[in-house]
């Protein structure tokens, strides 16, 4: 009983070789045939077993390296086509001026010595309008370490103008003593040329604050126009954006120009 059992299985397992053979004679490529009737085609991957189908195993692919965020696109100004639906040049002015009123703020307010110019033309508003504290008050430097300003004419602005002077970005810190101020002159320490790079920075958007204004209000007259259609009031107000866009740039660098003078790096 045994005999005929091994017979059979003898039988069977040649049945299988002889298959295996037949299929793998077919292939184009040798094939490597195992003692468990494998056949494993090395060049390509392909293995075949006896009584299944032919499975090809794929080498993993490397790890696609996540596309990078596409940046903003560049918009393309149509000078003629924005100028006929918005007054383009008091635009481009009004943003100007905000870059000029920035630079002015710095030379007037970010000088690592405190002179005596920049407080005399510091400018104080007072109900309602702007004046220079000269034109208030008289500014005299005491000795090199004191500034006095002496407000006996126009004694009602002098909160207004302390105040301004501690917002001007110069580090001062002015004591009053009835309708004068002595304004004690600060050393140029490292503590204080950082205070003065991060005025440089609120001045900054200060400044970035005022083109948007002008982006903003511009947009706004645009939509009211009764003769540009939906696509081209969509172009424009892209256009105008990309201009207040090249200006906020331009009033950035001037400020990282700036911080650097002030810190030291240049």
């Amino acid at each position: 009983m045994l005999r005929i059992t091994s017979l059979v299985r003898t039988v069977g397992l040649r049945k299988i070789e002889q298959s295996c053979t037949a299929v793998i004679t077919n292939q184009r490529s040798p094939l490597l045939v195992t003692s468990n009737a494998t056949a494993i085609l090395p060049a390509d991957g392909t293995a075949f077993t006896a009584g299944h189908r032919t499975v090809r195993h794929y080498a993993k692919s490397k790890d696609k390296k996540k596309d990078k965020k596409p940046g903003t696109a560049k918009v393309a100004v149509n000078e003629e086509q924005l100028a006929s639906l918005i007054d383009l040049q008091a635009l481009r002015t009004q943003m100007e001026k905000s870059i000029a009123t920035m630079k002015d703020d710095y030379v007037k307010n970010l000088s690592l010595r405190s002179t005596t110019g920049s407080i005399e033309t510091l400018r104080i508003g007072y109900e309602g309008k702007d004046y220079q504290l000269q034109e208030l008050g008289q500014v005299v430097r005491k000795n090199p370490k004191t500034i006095v300003v002496n407000l006996v004419s126009f004694p009602q602005t002098i909160p207004a103008v302390l105040q301004a002077i501690q917002r001007s970005g110069m580090n001062l810190n002015p004591q009053q003593d009835g309708t004068t101020l002595f304004i004690p002159v600060p050393k140029v320490t490292r503590e204080h040329r950082e205070g003065l790079a991060k005025n440089a920075k609120v001045l900054y958007i200060k400044c970035r604050d005022r083109i948007k204004d002008v982006q903003n209000q511009s947009i706004k007259k645009l939509k009211k126009h009764a003769d540009a259609s939906e696509d081209e009031a969509f172009q424009a107000q892209q256009q105008i954006t990309s201009i207040a866009d090249g200006f906020v740039k331009e009033a950035e660098k001037i400020m990282e120009s700036k911080q650097a003078e002030l810190i030291g790096d240049k």
